[in-house]
């Protein structure tokens, strides 16, 4: 399931660096599964990168958000 932009918005910083942990941590799981034959679905690995993508962004927003806060 797709993570929601939105939800991860409403998460606190520590959220965020703990779904990043653990996409980080299923993504390489799916590519040992790929590189040994085992993989039940192939499109997981294209998704769990999709939300990992996702969960950076809104951290680097909120990095720029308080960077610009700073400066005005």
């Amino acid at each position: 399931m797709a993570l929601e932009p939105s939800k991860l918005r409403d998460s606190s910083l520590e959220e965020l660096d703990q779904e990043e942990k653990d996409l980080r941590e299923q993504i390489w799981k799916l590519q040992l599964q790929r590189s040994t034959g085992q993989v039940a679905d192939p499109h997981k690995t294209r998704a769990a990168r999709k939300d990992l993508a996702r969960v950076l962004t809104v951290r680097r927003e909120r990095e720029l958000s308080a960077r610009k806060g700073r400066r005005g």
